[in-house]
């Protein structure tokens, strides 16, 4: 299919897809297709809501290279010498770092306590309050979003920097990706606003009132600049010839876990990445309303979707591998 062709149809795409801001798709190592739709241009970003949980990963790992901290079998209280454990609270002793890369750290109560965490003061303690419980380790694969917030506590405690710092220090600048700045709601309306907001954003990240910016959503980014982070992942780690993050970390990253459950489409997890097809090491950041970077390093593919906010939409999975893909053969 030509070009021209493909542009028609991705501008002809109805339905769930119609939220699609923009695409950007590499091959071998270069891009070869992009596409911007519903008025946003190259440069706009989108929220990539759950897709910021992969990129939190990727700085985990980098703090692990650099030796700021340990490993992912650290305990998560050790960072936080600060917080005082509840009374008859013994679980939260034993979570590591790796339990909440795995979204297999134990908590108290069902659901995201986002009121809780988002009106209080320490979003990190507040979020700490909740690790732990009475079942103790159990490995259950427990999907979380705002409790996720401890992972920006740990890395300002080990590296000294807020999570935006260390990113563009570390991630964005050596990709080439515009300096992020921490976004701040003042209301929870406002806080709301953002995430169902159809309009494009600047290059921000949601943060809590410390800066500390929100690992489980609130970063901000374009499809093309989602893109650099998938080619950096099929390369192993390497951009432009430099070691930005190593090759253990990718493939302990991507490495697939199974999820006991069957509302995520039988997909696996890694730390914060979804294993698509794990016979094949395809891998994806996925994010609510279609925001995804897919990775498929057998056909050195990387492709980047950006969107809006649309509930209805879990991921671009299926459009990808059914419909862009097949097109661009």
């Amino acid at each position: 299919m030509s070009e021209e062709k493909l542009h028609r149809l991705i501008s002809d795409i109805s339905g769930n897809e119609d939220n699609i801001c923009q695409i950007c798709v590499w091959k071998d190592g270069k891009e070869i297709f992009s596409e911007e739709r519903n008025g946003y241009k190259r440069t706009d970003c989108t929220h990539i809501m759950s897709a910021t949980k992969s990129i939190v990963s990727l700085l985990v790992g980098i703090a692990i290279d650099r030796k700021m901290i340990a490993g992912t079998e650290e305990k998560v209280i050790s960072f936080f010498p600060d917080y005082t454990v509840k009374r008859g609270e013994k679980t939260i002793y034993d979570v590591t770092i790796r339990h909440l890369l795995t979204m297999r750290a134990p908590y108290k109560g069902k659901g995201d306590p986002w009121t809780k965490v988002c009106s209080s003061e320490n979003w990190t303690f507040s979020s700490l309050d909740f690790l732990g419980g009475k079942k103790g380790i159990t490995d259950e694969f427990d999907y979380r979003t705002v409790c996720l917030h401890i992972l920006s506590g740990i890395l300002y405690r080990a590296t000294g920097m807020k999570t935006v710092d260390f990113a563009n220090r570390y991630l964005f600048s050596p990709l080439g990706i515009a300096e992020h700045s921490n976004y701040y709601a003042e209301s929870a309306e406002e806080h709301r606003q953002f995430t169902i907001s159809k309009s494009p954003k600047d290059d921000v990240w949601f943060a809590d009132p410390d800066g500390l910016g929100t690992p489980g959503y609130g970063l901000c980014m374009s499809a093309a600049d989602m893109a650099k982070v998938g080619q950096l992942c099929l390369n192993n780690g390497i951009w432009e010839g430099n070691r930005i993050v190593s090759e253990e970390w990718i493939s302990t990253m991507t490495c697939p876990r199974p999820v006991e459950s069957s509302y995520f489409r039988g997909m696996q997890y890694g730390y914060l990445w979804w294993i698509i097809h794990p016979e094949r090491n395809v891998y994806a950041a996925i994010g609510n309303s279609g925001n995804v970077i897919y990775v498929d390093p057998e056909e050195n593919v990387v492709v980047s979707v950006s969107s809006y906010f649309k509930p209805t939409v879990f991921d671009r999975v299926d459009f990808i591998e059914d419909v862009l893909l097949p097109c661009l053969k």
